[in-house]
């Protein structure tokens, strides 16, 4: 193992949840974004796809010259029309609003947040001048626990007012979008997805699985590193295709969280599809020699479809260089990363 673990993001959330629900003053669920940009548009069609010579040409670049015929993917869908990627990279916020110690998404108050945030925004821009930047807030909507909880497994699912607080906060920004993520503990995507349709049926709204919480033993989340199979993956993503093909909308984000090899079993049997794209996250943390090759051993190794690379704010500085990586440096990974996601 290569790579430092990423740190223990269960039982963080400990808190009256009815006496902070009340607290809550968002207004309802908003049915429809007010993005101003069509890659987040509902399309009257299900049927129209993305320029293919384009869209090859573009993920060839993202393959950043790999010379071993792992990249790009071959084989791989033309999107529909919509798709996000690759032409354009996401650079989103972590966390929960419920706990400081769970990202900066929930570290810092709203306000500040967004605006440290458009400050790594205007970073990657200026670093890749040539791939538009879109930002996002990635929030914990189920969150693995060390308490097992009353029907036992050990997850606890934040109330709809707070997800809705965070498309609230969503709103105020053109273009921002939401990813919802999952810690199923001993629970299953079966059970924690339908709960969340009434969100991932908006266009902005997409979806992140974390397969270090997903414990296939029953045993405690945290003990070890958990797993998910590849018909964990297309089970989710089966769920977001059904809802692009029913409510007419552009493609699909699916995040998968990784840093070792067992988080992600049977890889190659992911089925790629038009209507959901697929990013595997490098979510371990260290200093950048170790991130970059835990990026090699499990990221580039393993090709499913995009890929994504995570920083931790505190984590990554706590060893020698005591830095993150730079916007440059990522950049030189092979392949280039379309998702960037801070914690």
């Amino acid at each position: 193992m290569i790579c430092l673990f990423s740190s223990p993001k269960i039982g963080l959330i400990s808190f009256a949840l009815s006496a902070l629900i009340s607290t809550l003053s968002c207004a309802p669920l908003t049915e429809a974004h007010n993005a101003l940009s069509p890659t987040s548009a509902a399309i009257d069609t299900a049927t129209i796809y993305v320029d293919s010579s384009i869209y090859l040409n573009k993920v060839k670049r993202l393959a950043n010259g790999d010379t071993t015929d792992r990249w790009p993917v071959k084989n791989q869908p033309i999107p529909l029309q919509g798709a996000l990627l690759p032409y354009h990279r996401i650079v989103a916020f972590y966390g929960n609003l419920y706990s400081k110690r769970m990202g900066i998404l929930g570290e810092l108050p709203p306000k500040e947040m967004l605006t440290r945030l458009d400050k790594e925004v205007k970073r990657w821009q200026e670093a890749d001048t040539t791939t538009p930047v879109i930002p996002a807030l990635h929030y914990i909507a189920v969150t693995a626990q060390g308490e097992p909880g009353r029907d036992g497994r050990h997850r606890l699912r934040m109330p709809d007012q707070q997800i809705d607080s965070i498309l609230h906060i969503a709103e105020n920004r053109a273009n921002m979008l939401v990813f919802l993520d999952i810690q199923v503990a001993l629970s299953t995507l079966e059970q924690e997805l339908p709960r969340l349709e009434k969100y991932l049926k908006l266009p902005h709204v997409h979806l992140g699985i974390d397969p270090e919480f997903s414990m296939k033993d029953a045993s405690k989340p945290g003990s070890r590193i958990g797993t998910f199979y590849a018909q964990d993956v297309n089970y989710a993503a089966d769920f977001l295709s059904t809802l692009v093909s029913k409510h007419h909308l552009p493609p699909k984000l699916l995040i998968v969280h990784r840093f070792t090899k067992n988080m992600l079993q049977n890889y190659q049997d992911i089925k790629l599809k038009s209507t959901v794209q697929f990013i595997i996250d490098m979510d371990g943390w260290g200093a950048p020699a170790l991130k970059r090759a835990t990026y090699k051993q499990f990221i580039f190794r393993e090709p499913v479809q995009f890929t994504g690379f995570k920083l931790f704010y505190k984590n990554d500085t706590k060893q020698a260089p005591k830095r993150l990586l730079t916007p440059s440096e990522i950049l030189k990974l092979t392949p280039i990363p379309s998702y960037i996601q801070y914690q």
